[in-house]
């Protein structure tokens, strides 16, 4: 007799819930913290060194080792 309740629960009631549950959950941890902020500044303010770097580095190759582009 529970046989069609629960088997109706399983498939009907239980995976809304669940999906309802995560989507809540996600809504609460839409944007970066204050801390995932600042670490992904850093992290871009890095990258712009590090290509600022190989850019002089680039620069400073063409002109010593002319063709080094090319070599394998």
């Amino acid at each position: 007799m529970w046989e069609p309740v629960a088997i109706l629960f399983t498939i009907c009631v239980l995976p809304l819930a669940i999906v309802m549950h995560y989507t809540t959950k996600w809504k609460a941890t839409k944007g970066l913290t204050e801390a995932e902020e600042r670490m992904l500044e850093s992290l871009w303010r890095d990258g712009q060194a590090m290509e600022s770097r190989l850019n002089a580095l680039e620069t400073i190759l063409d002109s010593e080792v002319p063709g080094w582009r090319r070599q394998t």
